[in-house]
């Protein structure tokens, strides 16, 4: 079959590749641009060159000889074969850099013939006609455009790593194709065991391999599991720094909540070799940093908080991919794990998929002989153990999302891996809860209105129904900063200051409040000036872009707002309503994350003890709190807490039905507050 030829690296299409005569035909070197109807700028020669010698170029008649004749295939790029540029990319990061290069490449303004589309952030325009887009803007899209009749070719790169909306948009896809003769949809995977999925789902489709351009990498494992990782990795560094002979760069894979502040890293990871390094930031996206430290002059390490897919792009010709000699690879990243029985989503420490570790250790070879330390052992690498990220997470947003598609049937759904019926059930009974379906299951018109959201289910219902208590503004600005990466900065060596100058911004009422402060004392801090500030975000320590993010996400969301013709409004500040009418906003959106402090123990996971996170401001402790976030460590904690009064069952009596609850402390309590209730109207949150 195709596929056992493919495994055996014999790809019929690539072997017939050679004796088409158009394969090797050189590009034709033309000196006006067709889309700008310009020369060509020495740059665009100059990148062209390079882009003659990635191996993909050799396959570009055949990859549109394939798509020509057929609807859907799949494409098979090795580490280096450049398919990322010449082809596709998908996510936030790849995005907005794989189009800038591509611009480059069309010699184009990004933006206008080439842009990009990603969460919160449209830089495309009429005269578009390549736009790269993360997997879940492309299934938004789908929402309001059923059979994404904008679109004549769709291309999913990255498959194999399987992402939840990745997962659903093959599903979709593979309908929209059905019904549309002349759409295209090829899907990009490495060598992977997940590329047995894909083929089968696609119903055996051609496939095109293209080999990559990579020398060899040699890989070792450690003997024995280490008990910590980030000790192993400094002392793995440190190693080759000093024994290995060969020059070249280290390139060092670690989760984000372990890696030390970047203005102490050096002196806590390399303690003894303080007089030869120097630290650099040098690169900074949405919400993820890239640190570069100077070991010696010969190897620097660098440190990524997150694996980027499409990393080489940020270092595509430059010297530090050219050094580049030795990975430190990490087997568990932090991932989301929802667990439906008890209605909890924790981040947690889990291994990362071969595809992963394969792709990590290709980055070592990418221009010389390399060398790839992985920080486990080869029994954990052989041992296939990350799940299918949708066999692991909350469904509601999925769920929103294919009823606004149109899709009733969830049973028959034609999911990669379908999963648990537990799971969609709970996604089903949450969007109940929030009225987002009726009891029939149908999508309701606030439902709708949700899913335009590019929000969690229990966000979007929050912002909407701020407009009903008079604080839609405050409410864009919570949602917003809730959005972004966490906003306060805490320096080792500074804990001290960096906690007194957050608690300037604390409110008695929590954390949702203080987070409105920041951004008040943030806008107010530039009102003078149309630049924001970075020294007043020093000052305060508090993350600039962060804030320059979340006003970007605010500004978005208004816009939604606008389009559904909500209004956005404010209750005087001074009035005694101003901070209940928020509570009541935020209960609308999160009365199932509620926490019984006198207890213990939270209403909505069978009375699991939990305790408020350190980061908290609430210096007291409320007979009820409202949580955003469950994080489980060495303890079950909750973080991002508000005060509220346990009078907030009247906000969703169907949730708070006393027959849904066990005897307990808890149940006592509301049984009392609901006779209240019933004699006489309460309005304190």
């Amino acid at each position: 079959s195709e596929m056992e030829k493919l495994q055996s690296g014999d790809d019929p299409v690539a072997s017939a590749a050679a004796s088409w005569s158009f394969v090797n035909r050189p590009p034709v070197q033309q000196q006006i641009n067709p889309f700008t109807n310009l020369p060509h700028t020495p740059r665009y020669h100059e990148i062209l060159k390079k882009r003659l010698q990635l191996p993909v170029w050799e396959y570009k008649d055949v990859f549109t000889e394939i798509l020509m004749r057929n609807q859907s295939f799949v494409l098979v790029g090795e580490t280096g074969s450049g398919k990322t540029t010449q082809v596709e990319a998908w996510g936030t990061v790849a995005a907005m850099s794989v189009a800038q290069r591509v611009s480059d490449e069309m010699d184009v303004m990004l933006g206008q013939e080439v842009g990009y589309s990603i969460r919160f952030e449209d830089c495309s325009s009429a005269k578009t006609v390549l736009k790269y887009m993360t997997d879940g803007m492309l299934l938004r899209e789908a929402m309001n455009d059923p059979l994404l009749e904008r679109y004549g070719v769709i291309i999913l790169d990255e498959a194999h790593e399987r992402t939840l909306a990745t997962d659903i948009l093959m599903g979709v896809l593979k309908e929209v194709v059905r019904q549309r003769s002349d759409l295209k949809v090829e899907t990009s995977s490495q060598k992977s065991p997940e590329l047995l999925f894909i083929f089968l789902y696609f119903d055996n489709c051609p496939l095109l391999t293209i080999p990559g351009r990579t020398h060899p990498v040699e890989i070792f494992y450690t003997p024995q599991p280490e008990r910590d990782y980030l000790e192993a990795a400094i002392r793995t560094v440190i190693q080759i720094h000093m024994c290995e002979e060969e020059e070249g760069d280290i390139l060092l894979f670690l989760t984000g909540q372990e890696v030390p502040p970047p203005d102490n890293m050096g002196k806590q990871m390399f303690y003894g070799l303080e007089d030869s390094w120097k630290i650099s930031n040098i690169f900074f996206v949405s919400g993820f940093f890239i640190f570069q430290i100077w070991i010696s002059i010969e190897k620097h390490v660098l440190s990524i908080f997150v694996l980027f897919l499409s990393f080489s792009l940020y270092f595509p010709f430059g010297s530090f991919m050219s050094l580049l000699m030795f990975i430190l690879s990490y087997i568990h990243p932090l991932v989301t794990v929802y667990n439906p029985r008890i209605r909890v989503e924790s981040l947690l420490v889990t291994a990362i998929s071969k595809a992963s570790a394969q792709q990590r250790a290709g980055r070592a070879g990418r221009t010389r002989p390399g060398k790839c330390f992985r920080l486990y052992t080869e029994k954990a690498y052989r041992t296939e153990m990350q799940v299918k990220k949708i066999l692991r997470s909350n469904l509601g947003s999925v769920v929103l999302q294919l009823k606004k598609l149109g899709i009733d049937d969830l049973v028959h759904f034609d999911f990669m891996d379908p999963p648990a019926p537990e799971t969609l059930m709970r996604a089903l009974e949450l969007l109940n809860y929030l009225a987002a379906l009726n009891d029939d299951g149908d999508l309701t018109e606030l439902g709708s209105m949700m899913a335009e959201f590019p929000l969690d289910p229990q966000l979007a219902k929050m912002v909407i129904a701020s407009c009903e208590f008079n604080c839609s503004n405050e409410i864009l600005s919570i949602t917003a900063m809730l959005s972004v990466p966490q906003c306060f900065v805490r320096p080792t060596e500074a804990k001290k200051v960096a906690d007194d100058a957050k608690m300037r911004f604390a409110h008695i009422d929590g954390d949702h409040m203080t987070l409105l402060n920041v951004y008040h004392a943030f806008k107010q801090s530039n009102k003078s000036s149309t630049n924001c500030d970075p020294l007043w975000c020093y000052d305060n320590f508090v993350n600039y872009r962060s804030l320059m993010s979340a006003d970007n996400v605010r500004q978005q969301l208004s816009r939604i707002m606008d389009r559904f013709n909500l209004p956005r409004n404010s209750a005087d500040f001074n009035s005694r309503d101003y901070y209940l009418n928020i509570r009541q906003a935020l209960v609308t959106g999160f009365f199932m994350q509620v926490s019984d402090q006198s207890g213990g123990a939270t209403l909505i996971f069978k009375l699991k003890v939990v305790q408020l996170h350190p980061s908290t401001v609430l210096d007291h402790k409320p007979e009820w709190v409202l949580y955003n976030e469950f994080v489980l460590t060495t303890k079950n904690y909750i973080r991002t807490c508000t005060d509220v009064k346990p009078e907030l069952v009247k906000i969703s009596p169907q949730y708070y039905e006393m027959s849904n609850f066990p005897q307990c402390e808890a149940k006592r309590q509301l049984e009392h507050i609901i006779a209240k209730l019933s004699s006489k109207e309460y309005t304190q949150f």
